[in-house]
């Protein structure tokens, strides 16, 4: 999963299995839009059908005009060739309905984004980097209400994860040698497939083309035909996995242009998407910003697994930026070029993914789309996660646990739990190391957006970095008494293979040193059998030939005293941006002004992540009322709650309205020196509570030791709410 950090290389041909998921996916494609668009594609029919005889019924009326037919007669085929453009457009409105309908149409989702997007701006949630110098794209500076926003989420998931995970938290640099990320495949294979302009040189990303024009013609062409609608349908359900010669193929085959010129486009090409620099004065050591935060924590695996105790299993978290070139950045804050992740790696025996709270989270039931439905043209179901897991579908307990806590994350923060979905990777969607990936997916007006990868990455990350720094990054499992085990030996012949790759001698060794016992086994019985292997070196990027003569390999019974292992890791990465932005699009909503002539907005943040908790507004400017205002301000500082005073000579109302545009969820009103009203943001309830308790009512609810219908409960309603509420 590249979108965010768990990078999955792979090698540049596909596997056999790969190959066969592939077409297996793109059989199933037809099916899916049997049992999606039966509709679309019966009405496209007819509009076909319709407009065919518009022009039957149009040539006639031509020609009784050329022969001079009788009035009544040509009066006839004009009231017949009325009717059908009449009908024509009544099917192309019922057309257009089903599409906006179905999710293909975007006008709806346009206007809301658009309405959610202007909100966050004006109130300076975030807005585009270097502003004043017309910005670069995918680049954003978060305002004061965004920079809490953001804080509040990030202390929410170092409370929710390390603290209550005991992890063990780090921080690494920014800026990472290419050694490491050349090892872990960034180098050779982080990249998108782009094209540019033949003119100008100006780059675009070629899937983006491909699925744009595939997506115009679907929401905005009714004159196509149900076999050309269904064909754009079949493209942009398996665009990814098109090779750059497809895609190619593809982009030239719709006659597809640059957009800015209609410039002929050049064939595709990967564009690695790290940012290159040098470290020190010398230039001498290459290095790239890092495209994730996951490397320096399997880097730090030995120190962290003594620092732990040497004991298994443990998990490290860190938070931190991250940087990728992207070719054509869009969406907002979706798809950025700097972006902060929050990542965990749980390291874990590969013989025991039980997890000892797995209990907990069991009987949790949401929304799971697993590879079988997206198979089967089905849509995402609710599942119970220990059902999913004990019938496999779920390959352990730990990535198990994982995900209902992930799930328990996003839901606390805000996010619709009927908007919020976990995808199974496709077959051909993981590398071939990989035992099983979920995608938390969150659905925005841009569809349903991947926010959080989930993924048991089995031992891949330690061996690959083992194999090329010459540390062993292993684990110790001690025996109580020693036993007798059949121990796997390989010895490479290095004169052979010396002789055979000369300056990669050594990668090839430590390649085939590293093969665990399936891989080795099935070596030995291929040169046994052919005398030669194709073997992909993962330090080379390539497949290279090993003869019988190079290699040794055999099983041998020894006695141990302990098991020395390569810990599997389980990987939840976390989009930090995108989940923010989800959340600002879930929780945004409009109601009418008390006068019925405006749409008011208000942002229905928890008080967990609301980037001010409480605003305080004295009724009237005078001395009485200010002085109780800075009472309050003062104890609701010592008690740790952000707040706001309001003392500008507006409306009560307009000031609530103001504050509930920022997604402030309570006020409290300073209407004398004794008691003060408190406002609930998404009822408008008020209740009047005294002086010296305000500040720990409000604190109390925000912190979650109690909850509004508490605190309505608790104290006298008042009465007068619905007179200062003039909106």
């Amino acid at each position: 999963m590249r979108i965010l950090s768990a990078f999955i290389p792979r090698r540049q041909i596909l596997s056999l299995r790969q190959f066969q998921s592939n077409s297996i996916r793109r059989e199933s494609i037809s099916t899916i839009h049997a049992s999606m668009d039966a509709t679309e594609q019966s009405l496209r029919q007819s509009l076909s059908e319709k407009s065919s005889s518009i022009e039957t019924q149009g040539n006639a009326v031509r020609a009784l005009k050329a022969s001079r037919a009788a009035k009544p007669e040509i009066d006839a085929a004009i009231d017949l060739l009325n009717k059908l453009k009449l009908e024509k457009s009544a099917v192309e409105k019922q057309l257009q309905s089903t599409i906006s309908s179905s999710g293909n149409g975007s006008l709806n989702r346009e206007a809301f984004r658009q309405a959610v997007v202007n909100t966050l701006e004006r109130r300076l949630f975030y807005i585009p980097s270097f502003k004043i110098y017309r910005g670069v794209a995918g680049l954003f500076d978060y305002g004061p209400p965004g920079c809490a926003v953001k804080s509040n989420v990030l202390s929410f998931w170092r409370q929710h994860f390390i603290l209550e995970e005991n992890m063990l938290e780090v921080d690494c640099p920014c800026v990472t040698p290419e050694v490491v990320l050349k090892a872990s495949g960034h180098v050779d294979k982080f990249t998108d497939l782009m094209v540019k302009d033949e003119k100008t040189g100006t780059c675009y990303r070629a899937d983006h083309l491909l699925k744009d024009y595939c997506t115009e013609k679907l929401e905005k062409d009714l004159t196509i035909s149900a076999e050309k609608a269904a064909e754009y349908k079949d493209v942009l359900a398996v665009m990814e996995d098109y090779s750059p010669e497809e895609l190619g193929a593809k982009i030239k085959e719709y006659g597809i242009t640059a957009p800015d010129t209609k410039n002929p486009l050049s064939d595709p090409y990967p564009f690695n998407l790290m940012f290159q620099t040098s470290i020190g004065p010398s230039g001498l050591i290459p290095g790239y910003m890092r495209p994730e935060t996951a490397q320096g924590i399997f880097v730090n695996f030995k120190d962290l697994y003594y620092y732990n105790g040497r004991k298994l299993p443990f998990a490290a978290a860190q938070i931190g930026q991250a940087f990728r070139n992207e070719i054509s950045p869009r969406q907002g804050l979706l798809r950025v070029r700097e972006f902060t992740l929050a990542e965990i790696e749980h390291f874990v025996d590969p013989e025991n993914k039980s997890h000892p709270k797995f209990s907990d989270v069991s009987k949790l039931v949401f929304l799971m789309f697993p590879r079988e439905e997206q198979m089967s043209g089905q849509s995402a179901k609710k599942l119970c996660l220990g059902e999913a897991v004990a019938k496999g579908t779920v390959n352990n307990e730990t990535l198990g646990y994982f995900i209902g806590r992930v799930y328990l994350f996003l839901t606390r923060l805000g996010i619709d739990k009927e908007r919020l979905r976990f995808r199974q990777h496709l077959a051909n969607e993981m590398a071939h190391y990989a035992a099983d990936c979920w995608d938390a997916e969150i659905e925005s007006s841009y569809g349903w957006i991947e926010c959080v990868g989930i993924a048991d990455r089995s031992a891949y990350d330690l061996r690959a970095h083992s194999e090329k720094s010459g540390v062993a990054l292993v684990a110790e499992e001690k025996y109580a008494e020693p036993k007798e085990v059949e121990k796997l030996v390989i010895n490479p012949v290095k004169k052979e293979l010396g002789l055979a790759f000369k300056g990669t001698q050594k990668n090839v060794v430590e390649s085939l040193e590293a093969m665990n016992e399936k891989e080795a086994m099935e070596m030995k019985a291929t040169l046994e059998s052919k005398g030669e292997v194709e073997f992909y070196v993962c330090t080379l990027g390539k497949n290279v030939s090993i003869k019988k003569n190079m290699v040794s390999i055999s099983k041998e019974k020894k006695k141990e005293h302990q098991r020395v292992f390569t810990p599997s890791v389980i990987e939840p990465s976390f989009g930090i941006g995108r989940i923010i932005y989800c959340l600002y699009e879930h929780c945004f909503s409009t109601r009418p002004s008390k006068a019925g002539d405006e749409q008011l907005n208000v942002f229905r943040f928890p008080p967990l992540v609301a980037p001010i908790k409480c605003t305080v507004f004295p009724l009237v400017q005078n001395q009485q009322f200010e002085e109780a205002t800075k009472v309050i301000s003062k104890e609701l500082t010592s008690v740790g709650i952000s707040h706001k005073i309001d003392i500008t000579g507006t409306s009560i109302g307009k000031r609530y309205a103001r504050t509930d545009e920022l997604g402030v969820p309570f006020a409290i009103t300073v209407d004398s020196d004794t008691s003060v009203t408190i406002r609930e943001r998404d009822s408008k309830d008020q209740v009047r509570v005294s002086l010296k308790e305000a500040a720990s009512v409000v604190s109390s609810v925000a912190e979650g030791k109690m909850t509004w219908q508490d605190v309505w409960a608790s104290f006298p309603h008042h009465s007068s709410a619905a007179a200062d509420e003039q909106e």
